[in-house]
């Protein structure tokens, strides 16, 4: 009897709701879904019917595979650990099989068990990863009945409809700044910017960045201030956020130490800022690699001074001072004294703090937006792990 108890506790979740207390059952995933093939679309004509790949949507044409079934799309080559639901009418490429829940199974909770799965587990290529109906259909899960999962899917349903609600808000925010930036500086071969605070009129006026700037070299192998690197999405962060040891070691000795308001160019290309990325510091103090550029402004206004620096006018004039494919260890090939021949355009410092103050609010909301979401992901991995078995 105890040997029996011991077994049904296995068969049921760690989180359940109210009114469900029965053992759940072993099901091939063959049972529970139809695994059907995408097919080649080239022969079809353009029309509103979707296409979809591992990738997400690639096109629309006149056809359907599906015409009123919804289903879950799972990766037959390249991709295939990104399940994601497929809304009928729709068509799917070969690379890309469709599963529709078979009569009794919902399909938000069968999505649900799609996500959980480790899909790269079943790889079966030592190349392109690929997986077969056969190793989707002989994968074991276990079910509640269609009531529970109809409950546990409707949760699940409207956590992903809360975290793309944020998704949205989130990118609408970071494209509503990208269209400032463009608007609210100015365009190549102009003074004055298409967007401006009110009671501003006069031109911008053009300096290279060593007429307003000093170097920082300062070092202290005493200090205590904490260990910074810079990253093109977030600016200054602690290092220990990117590496779980101490990857500065015996060269610590030799970091820069940066005060605030005070700023640091990271030459190292990224797919975001392929010619590096500047950011002034928010902290009183940090430690950062001696290998970035560090400077400290005159007079201007440092947050607006950075904005300008990752802006596409000054990535077009680092362009043309890279040689190509030159790097040193992992760095573009750009000394302090060529990156301060770089050219900006200057308001008046009223002007620039009114210009940084916006974007400083606006960095805040989209970072907002961001946590919020990251806490909606990360409660909906929570529930995934204790609401299935």
């Amino acid at each position: 009897m105890e040997e029996q108890r011991k077994s049904e506790n296995a068969l049921v979740p760690a989180l359940r709701f109210e009114g469900f207390s029965d053992p759940w059952e072993q099901r091939r995933l063959g049972e529970v879904v139809d695994v059907r093939s995408g097919r080649d679309y080239k022969h079809l004509k353009p029309g509103l019917i979707p296409v979809y790949g591992t990738g997400g949507l690639m096109t629309y044409v006149n056809e359907a595979l599906s015409k009123n079934e919804d289903a879950i799309g799972i990766g037959r080559k390249g991709t295939i650990d990104q399940p994601y639901k497929l809304y009928a009418p729709f068509w799917t490429v070969d690379t890309l099989f469709y599963a529709i829940p078979k009569i009794g199974i919902d399909i938000e909770f069968a999505l649900s068990c799609f996500l959980r799965i480790n899909w790269k587990a079943k790889d079966e290529s030592t190349g392109l990863p690929s997986l077969s109906k056969s190793a989707i259909n002989d994968t074991r899960i276990l079910l509640p009945d269609a009531r529970e999962q109809s409950r546990i899917g409707t949760l699940f349903s409207k956590l992903d409809s809360l975290i793309a609600l944020h998704q949205r808000k989130h990118e609408k925010l970071k494209t509503v700044k990208q269209s400032l930036l463009e608007k609210m500086f100015p365009k190549e071969g102009e003074d004055v910017p298409e967007i401006r605070f009110e009671g501003f009129t006069d031109p911008w006026e053009q300096r290279r960045l060593g007429e307003i700037c000093d170097e920082v070299t300062r070092r202290n192998p005493l200090s205590e201030a904490p260990v910074m690197m810079i990253t093109a999405e977030s600016g200054f962060i602690e290092q220990s956020e990117r590496y779980s040891t101490d990857n500065a070691g015996e060269s610590l000795q030799k970091y820069i130490v940066l005060r605030r308001g005070e700023l640091a160019y990271n030459h190292g290309a990224s797919k975001l800022r392929p010619f590096g990325s500047c950011f002034n510091l928010l902290a009183d103090e940090a430690r950062i690699p001696f290998v970035y550029h560090c400077f400290s402004l005159r007079s201007d206004c440092p947050a607006f001074t950075s904005l300008e620096l990752n802006g596409g006018q000054v990535e077009d004039q680092l362009r043309t001072l890279v040689s190509s494919g030159a790097r040193m260890d992992g760095l573009l090939n750009i000394s302090f004294e060529e990156y301060q021949t770089v050219r900006l355009l200057l308001p008046s410092l009223d002007e620039q703090r009114q210009i940084a103050g916006l974007f400083a609010k606006l960095d805040s909301l989209i970072a907002l937006h961001q946590r919020e979401l990251d806490i909606l992901k990360n409660l909906k991995q929570a529930l995934l792990e204790k609401m299935f078995v």
